[in-house]
């Protein structure tokens, strides 16, 4: 019998004794940035958060957008909602922002270098495709219990789309205008920055989207692990057998998503359409 399992273990918990000042210090500057953005959606009355945020929909989606994002965060609010919405959101920020710091640069990697790419796709194809709960438990073992270990297991669950995306993106510009843009004496440099991000730019934004839906799916689950929000309400509903308050806290789930949703979609419509 192959007990693939056992050697994971030893190699977590090898991890875990040898690194753990490494581990510690990361802890501490994700907690910081968690704590930073959600003070800065507190420090404020909610009126005028729901009033900016509607405000930032209706500018770049369209006032059907905005108001819905007035009228949902409201209901939110009303419900009872609003500390753990906003915790929730700042864990989706801080998770999805640190996906893509890494993601996008990978996936301009893996877009020039043919060696990286196919080393990359079975890793990719690995990540989204083992459930995830299963990443809570190393998580648990480098963070302890808390919002760190929730925002590194929604970072390797929802990096994926980020590189897929960019990737694709970077290998659909048109080879003669590279070639055009080489010829006129451009560096490398250059041509990233000028030629092909900017052309690939919708695709990369369709990966920033879906990153971010997938972070808010994995930070519900996190709260599994004492990461709080949203998810925390849903799982009291299941595990209390409260319908109305799993459904409640489902309600204000799904709000956040559509808002995320429509704002982050409208940014890749309206580079399309330039």
């Amino acid at each position: 019998m192959i007990k693939i399992g056992k050697y994971i273990e030893q190699f977590i918990n090898w991890l875990t004794h040898n690194f753990h000042p490494f581990f510690k210090t990361i802890k501490s500057g994700v907690e910081t940035m968690v704590d930073g953005v959600l003070w800065l959606f507190t420090c404020m009355p909610f009126y005028v958060v729901i009033a900016a945020l509607a405000l930032i929909a209706w500018r770049r989606a369209g006032w059907g957008v905005g108001l819905i994002t007035a009228l949902g965060l409201s209901l939110i609010y009303g419900m009872g909602y609003w500390m753990p919405t906003m915790e929730t959101l700042s864990l989706i920020l801080v998770s999805a922002f640190i996906a893509l710091m890494i993601g996008i640069p990978l996936g301009i990697w893996a877009a020039r270098s043919t060696m990286v790419g196919k080393v990359m796709r079975p890793l990719l194809d690995f990540m989204q495709t083992m459930p995830a709960f299963v990443y809570l438990i190393p998580a648990v073992l480098f963070f302890g219990l808390g919002k760190v270990p929730g925002v590194f297991a929604t970072i390797i669950f929802a990096m994926p789309p980020a590189v897929r995306l960019t990737t694709l993106g970077i290998s659909q510009v048109p080879a003669d205008m590279v070639e055009a843009t080489r010829s006129f004496g451009a560096t490398r440099r250059q041509l990233l920055f000028k030629v092909e991000l900017p052309l690939a730019l919708p695709t990369i934004l369709a990966g920033v989207n879906q990153t971010i839906m997938m972070s808010l799916s994995m930070v519900v689950v996190s709260a599994m692990i004492a990461a709080g929000g949203l998810g925390e309400i849903v799982l009291k509903g299941i595990t209390q057998l409260k319908i109305g308050l799993g459904f409640e806290g489902g309600i204000a789930v799904v709000i956040l998503a559509v808002i995320l949703d429509r704002i982050t979609q409208s940014f890749g419509k309206k580079k399309t359409t330039r």
